[in-house]
């Protein structure tokens, strides 16, 4: 019987029909805030370095036969480097021997599965720093994240709507323009909970509804933005220039790969895979993302500001 994950890579990894890893792809941007809000750019295994300019200065206006002063611009170099993530779970040694249909049905629910862990991941490591499995901060991605780097803040308030204007006042005093939004859905709620006299300010954010603009503004509702916070402290919403400003890419082919002996998972309960009649299915990828510019960004927080 032919097998559905019979490609294989020089290091012996199986890789999903073309077709599949299409549809993870689309998974993956479909599922994150910042692969929606912002662009994708191609990504080398060793990293790709992108070049931000500053031109500090207006032009000059020169007479005939005037000097010509300096700009005074800024060429900047920003390394994206890629990290792995993965994700792996034990299944019975049946599915060796199940008829290439049910393989292929688990392969598309492990594919969907993996696709908004990883999805997740992205927003998760790029806002906050962590490891999205433990919560606790990486050394990997270092300061390579929007609470690191982002250093313009509103202190949440009483009223959402004037916290989300002060949050783009302060881009747009750094002559950015904001084009999304990433909000926490307690912080959605609070704008759609928003009244003048009768009135609901956003009437489409009511009801659960999750529209892709608000007022004209890309926006994006995502629990992605509050992970990891407390009832005193933590992140509600980012707002900035995702679409210039923001890059992140995928550097490697998607792979699943099925181990069928070992401990791979290096779970000492579970044991060996073949003494328990299991398999295991593993998905790694490779992701990498830049802050071009961080004065483009604010946020709204609900922790003092320092």
């Amino acid at each position: 019987m032919a097998s559905v994950i019979s490609n294989t890579t020089a290091g012996g990894a199986k890789l999903f029909p073309a077709e599949l890893t299409t549809e993870l792809f689309n998974l993956v941007r479909g599922k994150s805030a910042l692969a929606r809000l912002s662009g994708q750019m191609p990504l080398a295994m060793r990293g790709t370095q992108a070049f931000t300019f500053n031109f500090d200065k207006e032009v000059d206006l020169v007479a005939e036969n005037g000097a010509k002063g300096n700009g005074g611009g800024v060429i900047a170099p920003i390394t994206v480097v890629p990290v792995k993530v993965e994700y792996g779970m034990r299944i019975s040694d049946e599915f060796k021997y199940a008829a290439e249909e049910t393989q292929l049905e688990y392969l598309r629910a492990f594919a969907e599965g993996f696709a908004n862990k990883a999805a997740r991941g992205l927003d998760i490591m790029a806002f906050h720093g962590v490891n999205p499995r433990t919560g606790t901060a990486s050394a990997v991605i270092g300061t390579n994240h929007f609470d690191s780097q982002i250093t313009q803040k509103v202190q949440r308030t009483s009223d959402a709507n004037a916290d989300m204007e002060a949050a783009i006042a302060l881009v747009n005093g750094n002559e950015h323009e904001v084009t999304g939004a990433a909000v926490a859905p307690t912080f959605k709620s609070a704008l759609a909970a928003q009244k003048s006299g009768d009135n609901y300010l956003f009437p489409e954010l009511g009801w659960g509804n999750a529209p892709e603009t608000v007022r004209g503004l890309s926006f994006d509702t995502n629990s992605t933005v509050s992970f990891g916070n407390t009832a005193s402290a933590g992140d509600l919403a980012f707002v900035g220039n995702f679409r210039d400003y923001f890059r992140y890419g995928i550097a490697k082919d998607v792979t699943i790969e099925l181990i069928e002996y070992g401990n791979p998972d290096n779970d000492a309960t579970a044991g060996d895979l073949k003494g328990h009649n299991q398999v295991y299915l593993r998905g790694e990828m490779y992701i990498g993302w830049g802050i071009l510019a961080p004065e483009a960004f604010a946020k709204v927080q609900i922790e003092a500001i320092s």
